[in-house]
């Protein structure tokens, strides 16, 4: 069975995920690395504005705000 490939963007308030690949454009991906946001490491959505963007996400014990679009790229399982 194939599983469908799942964003970081697709999680609601308080679900959690495993990242599996972090595929974003310029230096943002190496800053995210910088924060942990590696291949293993866990994720939670904390908060979501009003709107449903940005969101807060928490990960390693830090927590950042990042726009959806951004989240899309982020493969989680």
């Amino acid at each position: 069975m194939v599983k469908a490939e799942k964003c970081l963007s697709d999680l609601a308030m308080g679900e959690r995920g495993t990242i599996r690949r972090v595929s974003l454009t310029g230096d943002y991906e190496q800053r995210l690395a910088e924060l942990g946001f590696l291949p293993g490491a866990n994720v939670e959505i904390v908060h979501v504005a009003p709107l449903g963007d940005p969101i807060a996400v928490e990960c390693q014990g830090r927590r950042l705000g990042m726009r959806r679009s951004d989240a899309r790229g982020i493969l989680i399982d």
